[in-house]
């Protein structure tokens, strides 16, 4: 195989993340999702999150075992996971930036979200759910996939379930298709379950026309991406490594910009602590407009 290291590991990916929603699905339909409270705010897990985990881990690892794997659940590695997803061809047939030529293995960070919108999954908010695989080098967002396993789900029992978005910086994105937004107004989507008064004061300050109030980083992400909102924001440290990393770097690849509430960027070093302690703010374009609107209360509270 020819293709670059982060060509087979992206192309590696999407195919993984399909084969994981289709687990998702499955637990879905057998009504046991072994829901497990793990303490604090809409802090579940389910049969669903440990299980696709633990698929990620063993399909990546088998092929590229010295890969920075970072998961949610922390989830050690199951060795009966059947590991072979294949590789995606789309992917594989795309020419890798040269900027990535010469990358190994252990350079290449990992940030998994197996089930992201968990509390959304249990209450049947099912497009508020993806997967999310992130790529980080050098401590920045360079790739991504992010799955959703419902997509399609109320269009009726003949719909094909599911898709996946996928994107390099220096490539591209692919797998969706955007909408230009109108001129002349501010959507702003933001936290579905975990709110608070700094969150609001932020999303106040910035003049909204509307907020929607939506579960899941990932989905909120999607929404910006797609030009159906103009920016998500979160002004908590609530959001982790594993939730931002791949929508980070689809954002980047096709020219927006995912960073905290200061402007700052996000860091993914495979040692670096888990909460993004400074909050998010992704968008298409206008970024440091909408930075510059960040209250000075909410700058003081939120440290990068």
């Amino acid at each position: 195989m020819s293709s670059s290291l982060i060509l087979r590991v992206l192309a590696a990916s999407v195919r993984i993340a399909d084969k994981s929603a289709t687990l998702v699905r499955e637990i879905m339909s057998s009504g046991e999702l072994g829901i497990v409270d793990k303490g604090g705010q809409k802090n579940l897990q389910t049969k669903a999150d440990t299980s696709v985990e633990k698929l990620i881990r063993a399909s990546l690892l088998s092929l590229f075992p010295k890969l920075n794997v970072i998961g949610e659940e922390d989830e050690a590695l199951d060795a009966t996971a059947d590991a072979k997803a294949g590789f995606d061809d789309d992917v594989l047939n795309k020419s890798s930036p040269p900027e990535y030529s010469n990358l190994t293995e252990d350079q290449i960070v990992v940030w998994v979200d197996p089930l992201d919108g968990t509390a959304e999954f249990t209450e049947g908010l099912l497009d508020h759910v993806t997967i999310l695989i992130g790529f980080a080098v050098n401590g920045e967002a360079i790739g991504g996939v992010i799955n959703q396993p419902f997509y399609n789900y109320q269009a009726g029992s003949q719909a094909k379930l599911g898709r996946t978005i996928w994107g390099l910086v220096g490539l591209g994105a692919f797998g969706w298709n955007r909408s230009e937004p109108p001129t002349g107004r501010r959507i702003l989507i933001t936290t579905r379950s975990h709110s608070n008064e700094l969150v609001n004061l932020c999303l106040s300050s910035m003049s909204p026309t509307a907020v929607e109030r939506q579960g899941g980083a990932g989905n909120k992400a999607l929404r910006v991406i797609e030009g159906e909102a103009d920016a998500y924001v979160f002004a908590s440290p609530g959001c982790k490594k594993w939730d931002t990393c791949a929508p980070e770097a689809i954002l980047r690849a096709v020219g927006g910009q995912l960073t905290d509430v200061h402007g700052s960027k996000i860091r993914y070093d495979k040692d670096i602590k888990f909460p993004n302690t400074g909050g998010v703010i992704a968008t298409y374009r206008e970024h440091q407009t909408i930075i510059n609107l960040v209250p000075q209360k909410v700058r003081d509270e939120l440290k990068s």
